[in-house]
């Protein structure tokens, strides 16, 4: 199972994080990934400087919502 973590400290909070969960959570239903993709949040994660931090398996991305629909296809998409 691929685990997606997601920044909602208030520095990610600031720049969308929300907005990032709730795409995330509906890419994943759109696609019928609720068994293969766990999504989780966490509070900071100590790179505040690069936007909303997103961690998939540990290694960490920067998202944002105008990013976030890419990233989905190209990180969680095509690797499950």
């Amino acid at each position: 199972m691929k685990k997606i973590t997601v920044c909602i400290g208030s520095s990610c909070h600031l720049k969308g994080s929300r907005q990032v969960v709730e795409m995330l959570q509906h890419f994943i239903a759109q696609n019928k990934l609720d068994e293969k993709v766990e999504l989780t949040g966490t509070f900071c994660m100590g790179q505040c400087q690069k936007g909303v931090c997103v961690t998939v398996d540990g290694d960490l991305f920067s998202v944002t919502p105008d990013t976030v629909k890419d990233f989905f296809d190209k990180e969680i998409l095509a690797n499950v």
